[in-house]
């Protein structure tokens, strides 16, 4: 059987319920992990042990939230993402919507392609492999 992206949403709200110690109406879609939701670096594992817990699945390290990009200066220039780093972290993440960021790729606004809705796809296309 077939876990509807409803569903999935639901269960992933429940999670960053637990995780982050958030009401369910501040679980939107749209919310973003760190700004909205107030999610740690920390954080970020857990949430990844709770995914797999909850969906049974395997979440490689990096996978869902990319964690090296930033440190290669092939892929940042001062306080941007270059053209082959942005390149590099849509092929990491194509679960994200890059729309608004690759307009003006300044790293500050990295953490908000860390949504709600980014991890809904992600789990939706991880289940959809298995």
């Amino acid at each position: 059987m077939t876990t509807s992206r409803d569903e999935i949403f639901g269960k992933i709200r429940d999670v960053l319920t637990d995780a982050l110690g958030v009401d369910d109406d501040e679980v939107l879609a749209t919310a973003t992990l760190q700004g909205d939701l107030g999610a740690e670096s920390i954080d970020f594992l857990d949430i990844v042990f709770r995914l797999e817990k909850e969906f049974s699945i395997k979440i490689p390290k990096g996978e869902l939230f990319p964690d090296d990009i930033l440190n290669n200066a092939d892929f940042v220039d001062g306080d941007r993402m270059t053209p082959q780093g942005l390149e590099t972290l849509k092929k990491a993440m194509p679960h994200a919507d890059f729309s608004d960021f690759e307009t003006d790729p300044l790293v500050s606004k990295m953490p908000d392609l860390f949504t709600v809705n980014t991890i809904v796809t992600y789990v939706e296309n991880k289940l959809a492999a298995v």
